[in-house]
């Protein structure tokens, strides 16, 4: 159900639309700029990122009208049907760079794993929500919840793409102890994985070995350690305020791989050096911030849950993805939220602020 009121308006978060939105249109220059080529039309990318944008800010305003019961309710169900969309794309999606990820939908491809990250909060909100259950459930009550988010790991991890499996866990885990799931547990999963270690290295796609290994120190530097190398020399060659907008070298001659996608952050380094990376963090620590304000204002526990789930995916893909960029974490393959190229995951972060504005302008009108 839409919910709208002058109260509603009133109370609608400016601060932190207008936060993402500076953050979004960064993304969208340097979009522009890693696409960039002398006496070019303009690419295609940044034209789908700009249709991409602009959606995206529709999709925001649509789901800060949403009540979050609605959200809840409909959320729970099409993360079932993402489960099923995830099958899918095993068996017929569009295959690139080795990977099963995406769906061809015309226009552009769809990338069905991004939809956990927004419909997996709903589901365990309305889970035990629906339920009835007290803010603090018997442990056994997790393991349906916890089995399922399991199910979409698997899934994801097969296509393969592991970082986004690493998001949902993350994700799920804190949402998992936010509602009471003991620290014994915790404790023993870390103890099974780090005995589990050998099992699960050899499970690993010899790419993503090379990933680790490369993190470690391993490979040479124009094989295995190449991109990375690049990207380290793009972030460095910047200085404090880089060589200017449009005038990266490592990017416009193309010695940076994936410099629209996963590796934006170096190109923002490079032209507009440590000055403008650092407000681009502090846009994302302003941002996160507010979020936390806002949600900590909340009364009530499940609406905390929820904006609690919605968040914590964007958060952790930033952290990943500006680590693996500067080599302090190994390359799994995160676009930098807002700002890489992607429609998909523009779409799902607009969509999880959206309902978090909805949530708390909400909390002034009515009881939630």
């Amino acid at each position: 159900m839409l919910f709208i009121s002058k109260r509603f308006i009133r109370y609608f978060d400016w601060v932190s639309f207008l936060l993402v939105l500076a953050i979004s249109i960064m993304g969208i220059l340097f979009v522009y700029s890693a696409t960039y080529r002398h006496c070019a039309d303009i690419s295609i990318f940044f034209k789908k990122q700009f249709f991409g944008l602009i959606t995206g800010i529709l999709i925001y305003f649509f789901c800060s009208l949403l009540d979050y019961r609605t959200v809840c309710r409909v959320g729970f169900f099409l993360y079932y049907f993402s489960i099923g969309i995830l099958i899918l794309t095993m068996i017929k999606g569009s295959i690139g760079m080795g990977a099963q990820r995406w769906i061809d939908v015309g226009l552009f491809k769809f990338q069905p794993s991004e939809l956990s990250k927004l419909f997996f909060p709903m589901f365990i909100t309305y889970y035990f929500l629906n339920d009835d259950k007290i803010t603090q459930p018997p442990q056994k009550a997790f393991i349906i919840p916890f089995l399922i988010m399991l199910v979409s790991a698997v899934l994801i991890l097969k296509q393969p793409d592991l970082g986004t499996c690493l998001i949902i866990l993350f994700s799920g885990l804190v949402m998992f102890w936010f509602i009471g799931l003991s620290r014994k547990f915790f404790i023993t999963v870390g103890i099974v994985m780090v005995i589990s270690t050998p099992i699960l290295w050899e499970c690993l796609k010899p790419y993503q070995k090379k990933r680790v290994l490369v993190f470690l120190g391993y490979g040479q530097m124009q094989k295995e350690r190449y991109q990375i190398e690049q990207s380290k020399i793009a972030v460095g060659s910047g200085g404090f305020l880089g060589k200017g907008y449009l005038q990266g070298t490592q990017n416009k001659l193309s010695f940076l791989p994936e410099s629209r996608t996963d590796f934006i952050f170096s190109v923002i380094c490079e032209e507009i050096g440590l000055a403008g990376a650092l407000f681009l963090i502090l846009l994302y620590l302003a941002l996160f911030l507010r979020l936390f304000l806002m949600i900590n204002s909340i009364s009530t526990f499940y609406p905390q849950l929820l904006c609690l789930g919605l968040i914590m995916h964007i958060i952790f893909s930033t952290i990943i993805n500006m680590g693996m960029v500067l080599d302090l974490l190994p390359v799994v393959g995160i676009p930098l939220p807002f700002v890489s190229y992607g429609i998909t995951h523009l779409w799902i972060g607009f969509a999880s602020l959206g309902c978090i504005n909805s949530i708390t302008s909400q909390r002034y009108v009515h009881d939630l």
